[in-house]
């Protein structure tokens, strides 16, 4: 009677595993991938909206997904507290329990995001990422116009206006929301990131 329980209890947890693999590869039906970045919303555990947006942002950075991840963004409301007869203007997140992720869905796209710590799934049919409509974005103050820019992460660019002209560097990310590229520029004699339009720069070509 034991080994034929103790076999059960390990034809349930193969079947588990095969369940999670089968969700894993699953997850993305073909006609769910592109090569166009939509915004998706991940659903949170209650009070990590920050912490996600901070684990995602340190991820992106240290496996070089700039272009695949553009942003991920808790979205804030100013809401008009009134306490002992003050009015205090503050911040409030207008969705509590989710973030908004800029991305390029594909599978590592997917499995980045679904794995980070206080992510609990993507909001869709059967957990399958759903985009956002231009409708339900406009709302949200963000803006869908597409941007084109002939360099990319790695790229060595010419400053040719503004505050930092006549100064290059490496690309090291782009946020296309803000239109802005990030380089390291020599400050006080060590290196520091600093954003540059996309208007104020031009790839310099080898």
């Amino acid at each position: 009677m034991a080994e034929e329980e103790k076999n059960n209890m390990s034809e349930a947890a193969e079947s588990v595993d095969a369940e999670n693999v089968a969700e894993s590869q699953d997850a993305l039906a073909p006609e769910d991938k592109t090569s166009e970045a939509k915004w998706y919303v991940a659903h949170t555990y209650s009070g990590y909206e920050n912490k996600v947006k901070a684990n995602l942002d340190k991820t992106i950075e240290n496996r070089h997904l700039e272009d695949q991840i553009l942003e991920v963004r808790v979205p804030l409301q100013d809401v008009v507290e009134v306490k002992n007869g003050a009015k205090k203007t503050v911040q409030r997140k207008m969705f509590p329990g989710y973030v908004l992720v800029h991305m390029i869905m594909n599978d590592d796209t997917w499995y980045v995001v679904r794995n980070t710590r206080g992510v609990t799934g993507f909001v869709g049919p059967g957990s399958k990422p759903v985009p956002l409509s231009d409708a339900e974005i406009k709302p949200l103050g963000i803006k869908t116009q597409n941007v084109t820019v002939d360099f990319e992460v790695g790229d060595e660019i010419a400053v040719v206006a503004g505050v930092w002209k006549d100064t290059a560097g490496i690309v090291q990310r782009m946020d296309y929301s803000k239109q802005t590229a990030t380089i390291n520029v020599e400050l006080f004699g060590r290196e520091t990131p600093v954003e540059i339009s996309f208007a104020e720069v031009r790839r310099i070509d080898s």
